[in-house]
């Protein structure tokens, strides 16, 4: 099964920003709390709290700056 094209955008921004939040939620716990049994637990929590946030930001910036990296690049 193929999405059409027409949802590229909003496919990226979803899926740049599910990637994003997961690492950095699993960067951020675990460098402020070290390793601990409910670090899953905890992770996954950031991870559905913090990508409701990350989404729509994405798909509003990512456009603006493919623009600025448009007109500074050659």
């Amino acid at each position: 099964m193929r999405i059409p094209a027409r949802f590229a955008p909003i496919l990226f921004s979803a899926l740049l920003s599910a990637i994003m939040v997961c690492i950095v939620s699993g960067f951020v716990l675990t460098t402020s709390q070290g390793l601990h049994p409910g670090l899953a637990a905890q992770w996954w929590k950031s991870c559905l709290t913090t990508w409701p946030v990350a989404f729509p930001t994405v798909a509003i910036v990512a456009p603006w700056v493919r623009r600025i990296v448009g007109r500074i690049t050659a």
